[in-house]
């Protein structure tokens, strides 16, 4: 059987209009079976807490189905985002993106970009931090560095992965001071703690909330925060690096977002549960006993966030010499 250039033209055509008609009926009884939640790192490190507390406050005001966690972790979030990227835009998979995505296309690790999502809103946001064991021979953050620069080994720094963000931190604090540093990346916040816990390492770079309960149980002990203010609660009397006249602030964010060409209609819904379930005391409860900041912005603010942080990036990553 032969088609002519006209037939073929209108085959797909209809082809097209089939899908997007498809997916406008989808949008019109959503969520009509469970909504699938990519979390971009392994369990139990401050993304992942930050993912079950939006899936948890969310129930409420989705009440229809349930929203249900999957971690996928690896290469610093970038295997997890990538099935986000490519996953049908349907509004059933969704996922928690973080900074690391306007990070690791620096590296050369991947292609993908944020411009490559459309983000909804972000949900939280922390400064890197400095810690080490609670029977280290360091008190504070400027013995830390005297001993950093008069060893013979450079001190070992670990963190959450190749070109992550807490791996960004800890190179960013190295470059600020001119130390020399041992780089031992891990799959994630948690399992770097534990390698610290045991004495592997001299030191973590991760945020405050990822190492609370080892310091609330005198186990860790952080030296500084990398922040412009200090962080409240348990750690109230942590310095700044700017309170100790080291000019670095950098952070984590994290926030919800869906693949680029989701239809509006599911992109309004779920925008207005993440305005919703963030405001939730469910949501800001879990955040608080874990010592995560709270930083709801909607997806305007949020894209501004990222827009800078790409810009920042761009510039630093190739200033510390981490391209492949």
């Amino acid at each position: 059987m032969h088609f002519n250039r006209r037939q073929i033209i209108a085959s797909a055509c209809a082809a097209a209009l089939g899908s997007g008609a498809s997916l406008a009926r989808a949008a019109s009884d959503y969520p009509s079976k469970p909504i699938e939640l990519i979390v971009p790192v392994v369990a139990g490190g401050g993304t992942d807490i930050v993912g079950r507390a939006f899936a948890e406050s969310a129930k409420k005001y989705l009440p229809q189905q349930p929203m249900i966690v999957v971690n996928k972790p690896g290469a610093s979030g970038a295997i997890g985002t990538a099935e986000l990227i490519n996953a049908r835009p349907d509004g059933y998979k969704i996922g928690i993106i973080i900074c690391e995505i306007t990070i690791i296309p620096n590296l050369g690790i991947t292609k993908q970009t944020a411009a490559d999502v459309r983000p909804i809103a972000r949900l939280n946001a922390d400064p890197a931090a400095i810690t080490v064991r609670a029977d280290a021979p360091w008190q504070n953050i400027e013995e830390f560095i005297a001993d950093a620069r008069k060893r013979k080994e450079p001190v070992s720094i670990a963190n959450a992965g190749m070109g992550s963000i807490w791996h960004m931190a800890a190179a960013a604090f190295a470059e600020k001071l001119a130390l020399p540093v041992n780089h031992v990346p891990f799959l994630g916040a948690a399992p770097a703690a534990v390698v610290l816990l045991g004495g592997h390492v001299d030191a973590i770079a991760v945020s405050p909330g990822e190492v609370a309960p080892h310091v609330a149980a005198g186990k860790l002990r952080t030296l500084a925060v990398m922040a412009d203010q200090r962080v409240g609660g348990l750690f109230q009397q942590v310095p700044t690096l700017k309170e100790r006249g080291i000019d670095l602030s950098i952070g984590v964010w994290r926030g919800l977002a869906v693949p680029k060409t989701t239809p509006p209609d599911i992109v309004r819904t779920l925008s207005d549960v993440a305005a919703k379930a963030a405001a939730d005391p469910v949501f800001r409860d879990m955040l608080a006993k874990a010592n995560l900041g709270w930083a709801y912005a909607d997806a305007d603010a949020f894209q501004k966030v990222i827009d800078q942080d790409r810009a920042f990036y761009a510039q630093l990553v190739p200033r510390l010499g981490l391209q492949k």
